[in-house]
């Protein structure tokens, strides 16, 4: 029977490779089925008309670069399939006009993230905690999607447009997973109460879990699409 340490961290890897798998074959599949769609989306449901262009609801959308000219035809790789158009920056679009700059500096802050994840999964006394290691995991898988495509298409697909209610900007799975690993860590934070030290533990170590949450928040926010 495995350690509980030993599981805790096999499942934080199991996660993270479910995770990484979701979003990258939601976006290859995606943007590819819709390439042919007219206005390059699905709508799943909408509270507006059919033919009414103004989408309140939930859909599948996607875009791709297209060239300069008046008949703005879209770009395409030397296969003859779309080139998908990507974004370069972080969420709600930060930095996303600086293209390529941007884009490497969330890259960078991304693999600073991965490492962090494999350095504290390495150590055998913080794999403990259960349910901190299924929020690392949720976020390694976020972090590792978007990092692939910021390094293979310069930029992050996203395809899942929410505009119900509020309008929210397009996002991807691997954001789902930032996310969840996001408020995770918070519940951990501010409703896990602090354990009082006892003989045979100090104060550092009773507030250990809930302060190790800290600097991943930041991170993962950093990194979100």
């Amino acid at each position: 029977m495995l350690k509980p340490e030993r599981f805790n961290r096999l499942l934080l890897f199991f996660i993270a490779v479910c995770g990484v798998a979701a979003d990258q074959a939601t976006k290859y599949s995606v943007f590819s089925w819709l390439s042919s769609e007219p206005q390059n989306r699905y709508v799943l449901f909408r509270t507006t008309p059919k033919d009414d262009l103004e989408l309140h609801g939930f859909a599948l959308a996607v875009q791709f670069e297209r060239s300069d000219d008046a008949e703005r035809s879209p770009l395409t790789y030397g296969d003859g399939s779309p080139i998908p158009h990507v974004n370069h920056g972080a969420l709600f679009g930060f930095l996303r006009d600086h293209k390529t700059a941007a884009n490497m500096l969330f890259a960078a802050i991304s693999c600073g993230a991965i490492v962090f994840v494999l350095w504290w999964s390495s150590q055998l006394a913080n794999v403990r905690d259960r349910w901190f290691c299924i929020a690392l995991g949720f976020i390694l898988a976020g972090t590792v999607g978007n990092l692939y495509d910021r390094l293979v298409f310069n930029g992050v697909r996203d395809f899942l447009h929410w505009d119900y209610l509020y309008d929210w900007p397009v996002f991807n799975v691997a954001d789902c997973c930032l996310v969840t690993g996001a408020c995770m860590l918070l519940l951990q934070v501010f409703a896990t109460p602090a354990k009082k030290p006892s003989a045979e533990s100090s104060p550092v170590q009773a507030e250990r879990a809930p302060a190790a949450s800290q600097p991943v928040l930041a991170t993962a926010n950093a990194v979100r699409n």
